[in-house]
């Protein structure tokens, strides 16, 4: 299996006002964008180039919205990138990063 091109672990998923998990995963792995529960239950997936990543205006540094499917979620992640080889989820920067890399998209 190969390598997952990003992860990160202790996000909060939530879908409009509603709160799916308070410590989820999104992982993107072999061209699909996997939202996953605590326990590892897929909330949603698609492949990475029908995905829409962007940041919410007037939020938080943490924040990020994805477009998966027709149905918009939005991502807590960290406010900050973890210090190397600290725990820690990742900037919502470095999320929208990623699947605009793996969906072969420059900006």
């Amino acid at each position: 299996m190969a390598e997952p091109e990003f992860t990160a672990t202790g996000v909060r998923i939530g879908k409009r006002l509603r709160s799916l998990t308070r410590a989820g995963k999104v992982r993107i792995s072999g061209g699909r964008l996997e939202l996953l529960t605590s326990y590892g239950t897929e909330i949603d997936s698609a492949p990475v180039q029908a995905v829409r990543a962007s940041k919410p205006w007037f939020a938080p540094e943490d924040k990020a919205l994805a477009d998966l499917n027709g149905k918009r979620y939005l991502l807590t992640l960290g406010d900050h990138d973890p210090a190397p080889g600290e725990p820690g989820p990742p900037a919502a920067r470095r999320f929208i990063e990623a699947v605009r890399k793996a969906a072969g998209r420059n900006r």
